[in-house]
């Protein structure tokens, strides 16, 4: 077992003792975006039913597109019924799916559609790990939602601590119809994203925190949001390069060296998760095998099963 599993194993062991994980150890060893043993073994599926956002990341660009292998893109918008249908289809011929996922194009929680579509997959396919990733606004208040459902993982994009740092990140949240800008709302979605973080695994929920690694504006909020991750009890923290777009389309990304010191120096205080592909929103397959030579009906993301 290599050291970075190692690290993982005992974090579990960390989580049990707190009376978190044994309950869920079976989940955490077939996810593959908790877990690198599983990244190389099981297949997840993102379904694509949450169209709209509440907040707007400046580096974040949605969009309908069947080429590109980032965040917030997908080949198409699914009714609920469609995705299930597929998680239907899917699961009569890949035994090795494990998960099934709300990713986006925009945040699952702002959208009805996300918690429709889990009610049939649960209802379906009680035995998938339902997995659902968060700008944390909403969470606190969708948590026991969640739960009814069946979604046990969850994975919460917190990039400062700092309001002066996030105001710099994030241009704008939407609260209750309201638009609100600048430090105001940065420290809104500050304070929500960790009372949503505590509030899960109160619940018992698995989390990820992921966090995106902007050079020269929040190297050090990364270290800070890893001991408060820690702190609330999340599980793994997950430290993603920059993608240079919209506001950001002239930011460089960090530097392989950068990325790694980050996240050496985070893991002091949280296990870090080190393979993440910064998956589309329709992503379908085994992380660790795509994009390696396979064949059109093997590739990862759902332009290629439409």
């Amino acid at each position: 077992m290599s050291q970075y599993s190692q690290g993982v194993t005992k974090r579990v062991e960390e989580l049990r003792s707190k009376g978190i994980g044994s309950k869920f150890s079976h989940w955490l060893a077939c996810h593959p975006c908790f877990n690198p043993q599983a990244h190389f073994q099981f297949s997840r599926l993102h379904l694509p039913v949450a169209p709209k956002c509440n907040i707007q990341c400046g580096y974040c660009k949605r969009g309908i597109d069947k080429c590109e292998y980032r965040p917030g893109v997908t080949s198409t918008i699914m009714k609920p019924e469609e995705a299930a249908k597929l998680v239907d289809e899917i699961t009569a011929r890949d035994e090795k799916l494990r998960v099934v996922a709300v990713a986006g194009p925009g945040e699952p929680l702002f959208n009805k559609e996300t918690f429709d579509t889990f009610k049939l997959i649960n209802e379906r396919h009680p035995d998938l790990i339902k997995c659902i990733a968060t700008n944390g606004l909403l969470l606190e208040e969708k948590v026991v939602d969640l739960r009814k459902l069946g979604i046990r993982t969850v994975t919460i994009t917190i990039n400062a601590l700092d309001p002066k740092v996030a105001s710099k990140i994030y241009e704008f949240i939407i609260i209750d119809g309201k638009l609100i800008k600048g430090l105001e709302a940065a420290k809104i979605l500050i304070e929500r994203q960790l009372r949503g973080l505590k509030a899960a695994t109160n619940a018992g929920l698995i989390v990820k925190v992921n966090t995106v690694l902007i050079p020269g504006l929040n190297e050090k909020e990364a270290i800070e949001v890893a001991k408060k991750a820690a702190e609330l009890g999340a599980f793994i923290q997950n430290i993603i390069p920059l993608i240079p777009l919209h506001s950001f389309k002239d930011h460089r990304p960090p530097t392989c060296e950068e990325l790694r010191k980050v996240r050496e120096e985070a893991s002091k205080y949280i296990e870090q998760f080190r393979l993440c592909k910064q998956c589309r929103a329709d992503s379908y397959g085994i992380p660790g095998l795509e994009r390696r030579g396979m064949s059109k009906e093997e590739l990862s993301y759902l332009t290629c099963h439409t």
